[in-house]
């Protein structure tokens, strides 16, 4: 498969001790998978780590590039990134400047089609036919193909150098545990990228996680870390507590 292992063996112990080490070979021009939904589930400390080395030219593929000063969006204010592939521009004012002005390469598309495009990746299937996007620009330059009686578009799969995926639990040996909206995405990017590197919330020891319940096994993984997260929310949205509703009430019958 696409995603398997493809670094020396280097043990069962997959953990790495400092960003530097986790992302070891990264360098300029490079296709960069970065998991998460908005700003759940993503690889922070993986992300700033990027906007330390100084890499330029990459290829970003995610479903959208954070805000303007968390998760991706530091990338494009440090201008380290060349094209975006994503499924929308999300809350991200700068990634909307560097579009609309020509400066970042946009390719947009449909949030089921990127990730399965990337599950396809991952797979070892080379492209696949959709419905999704026929008649539209989204199937420009591309193959076309009527199959009984409905119009499909041929999509490529997508791979990348490295994948930074988050998990919420992942063991020594690799493999992963992804929590609610954590899972949209990250699954799929572990099994895509040539080096696979997982920001944990919590690493354990080998028998600790249910075989069972394991989304991701280890044979895709190459480095682990244990992460550090802020868990930014892109939009809070809270309801007024009940003093402030009473208060509100006895303002308007003032």
């Amino acid at each position: 498969m696409a995603g398997l292992n493809k670094e020396p063996n280097q043990g069962l112990n997959k953990v790495v001790t400092s960003y530097e080490e986790a992302l070891k070979g990264l360098t300029n021009n490079m296709t960069v998978m970065v998991g998460g939904f908005g700003l759940c589930g993503i690889p922070e400390g993986l992300i700033a780590q990027m906007v330390k080395t100084g890499v330029t030219g990459l290829t970003a593929i995610s479903n959208n590039a954070g805000v303007d000063d968390f998760g991706l969006g530091l990338l494009l204010k440090s201008r380290q990134i060349d094209t975006m592939i994503a499924s929308y521009v999300g809350e991200n004012a700068t990634f909307e400047q560097q579009m609309l002005s020509g400066e970042l390469n946009v390719i947009l598309t449909p949030q089921g089609t990127l990730a399965e495009k990337i599950r396809a990746g991952g797979a070892g299937i080379p492209a696949f036919f959709t419905a999704t996007g026929y008649g539209t620009p989204v199937a420009e330059g591309k193959e076309t193909r009527e199959i009984d009686g409905r119009h499909y578009v041929l999509e490529p799969a997508l791979k990348a150098d490295f994948a930074l995926v988050r998990a919420w639990k992942a063991d020594t040996m690799g493999n992963l545990v992804f929590r609610k909206t954590a899972a949209n995405f990250n699954p799929m990017m572990a099994t895509a990228g040539k080096i696979t590197v997982v920001e944990a919330e919590h690493i354990v020891q080998p028998g600790e996680l249910d075989p069972d319940h394991i989304h991701t096994p280890g044979i895709y993984v190459n480095r682990v870390i244990q992460g550090k997260f802020e868990k930014r929310i892109e939009q809070r949205t809270v309801k007024p507590d009940s003093k402030s509703r009473a208060e509100s009430r006895t303002d308007e019958k003032a």
